[in-house]
């Protein structure tokens, strides 16, 4: 490993390669909703999301998509010296409206000269094969990225937490992206209920044999107005420590094929909304913990894992 390089494949140095300079995020709030939430399978959504669906709240605030691209780009290209961004359509399921609408949204964002690409958070159900052949119509000239909340690859799990969906259709919707040459990330979270650290690595070893081009690793946090805040006070959900998160990740990640591009390693959570635990409020700490632990153990990404059977992106996916 290079000298004060990441014991991971880290998602900034990837872009930074694909376009020579700093590339950021800027997450965008297009006032979508969700199939958990809007009664097509259920009202109240996943046991850990709240009204917000983990988004900025920006859309119900008036801002259109190109005043939320307008006012990220100034902060972040001054505290980052960012030159370039990703518009990342973050709340709630981005796919899930008619397509007529989507190519509104998307046109919006990538309106901007600034805008490289789009990262599209969705759900493995919610993305029908004309939505993903005009995102293979952008891929053409811009990155374009599916990001897909699968979370666990234990279909027990998965109806716990009431995903509505199963693994199975994950995989579908791996398979027919990846088919129209669409890089997909993958969403996990550590932590879940019930689920031990044999899942969790259980779950990492499914996505090793999957031809997927990225993850993000969340812990599992407890968020006001929640069925999981629920749960955590009557005493039947305990969250994890820093240090089980600590111990979980880095086995995660040694069971993760060494190409796979790791987009984040923890949660964000607002503030003003997390009950438990604390300490994911740390996020420089718990990124700095994690590494002098996989340092201190001899853990790297791909380390317990086999031969991949699936490749990276290259150049601009």
């Amino acid at each position: 490993m290079v000298a004060g390089a990441k014991p991971y494949r880290d998602y900034n140095t990837y872009l930074r390669s694909v376009f020579q300079c700093r590339v950021h995020k800027i997450s965008l709030d297009a006032g979508l909703t969700c199939p958990n939430r809007d009664g097509t399978l259920g009202t109240s959504g996943c046991i850990y999301c709240n009204p917000r669906g983990s988004g900025t709240g920006a859309f119900h605030r008036g801002l259109s998509i190109q005043d939320q691209i307008r006012d990220a780009k100034s902060y972040l290209a001054s505290r980052y010296k960012a030159k370039k961004f990703l518009a990342y359509f973050q709340s709630f399921t981005n796919t899930y409206a008619p397509l007529e609408k989507l190519r509104h949204i998307y046109a919006q964002a990538l309106s901007d000269p600034d805008v490289v690409g789009l990262s599209i958070g969705t759900r493995p159900d919610c993305v029908p094969n004309p939505v993903l052949d005009y995102l293979q119509s952008l891929a053409q000239s811009h990155m374009i990225w599916l990001e897909y909340g699968l979370q666990s690859a234990h279909d027990e799990t998965l109806r716990r937490i009431r995903r509505g969906h199963d693994v199975a259709q994950f995989v579908d919707a791996v398979q027919r992206t990846r088919h129209r040459n669409l890089p997909v990330c993958v969403h996990v979270i550590l932590g879940l209920p019930e689920e031990t650290l044999e899942h969790m690595i259980a779950t990492a070893s499914f996505l090793s044999r999957l031809d997927i081009q990225a993850v993000k690793i969340h812990v599992l946090y407890v968020v006001r107005g929640t069925a999981l805040e629920s749960l955590y006070r009557q005493g039947r959900y305990r969250c994890l420590t820093r240090e089980e998160y600590v111990r979980a990740c880095a086995a995660f990640l040694a069971h993760l094929p060494a190409h796979v591009i790791v987009q984040r390693v923890t949660g964000d959570p607002h503030p003003e909304e997390l009950v438990a635990p604390l300490w994911t409020l740390e996020k420089q700490k718990n990124i700095e913990t994690l590494l002098a632990y996989m340092d201190r153990e001899g853990l790297f990404q791909g380390k317990l894992c086999g031969a991949p059977t699936a490749k990276g992106p290259k150049g601009r996916v």
